[in-house]
């Protein structure tokens, strides 16, 4: 399980996700919006915090075939605020 830094948070929300993934953010929400509809057989892996999405950054590791300990994360997230 990812690890997160000071630069690398747990989660990424699913506009933050689909920029790593370099897709839309409509084709972002409808992969989320699969994996809750098929129970997380596939689509886009998200948590629901009450009412926000979050894809876990574990997950997308995963998805991206980067899980392994000592692989460098591919995806440094800039906080745009």
């Amino acid at each position: 399980m990812t690890t997160p830094t000071s630069t690398q948070p747990a989660t990424l929300t699913v506009e933050e996700a689909a920029q790593v993934l370099r897709i839309g953010r409509t084709t972002a929400y409808a992969l989320a919006r699969e994996w809750r509809t098929t129970g997380g057989r596939s689509g886009l892996p998200v948590l629901e915090l009450g009412r926000c999405l979050r894809v876990p950054c574990g997950a997308l590791d995963r998805l991206l075939g980067a899980d392994g300990p000592n692989t460098p994360k591919r995806f440094p997230v800039e906080d745009g605020r």
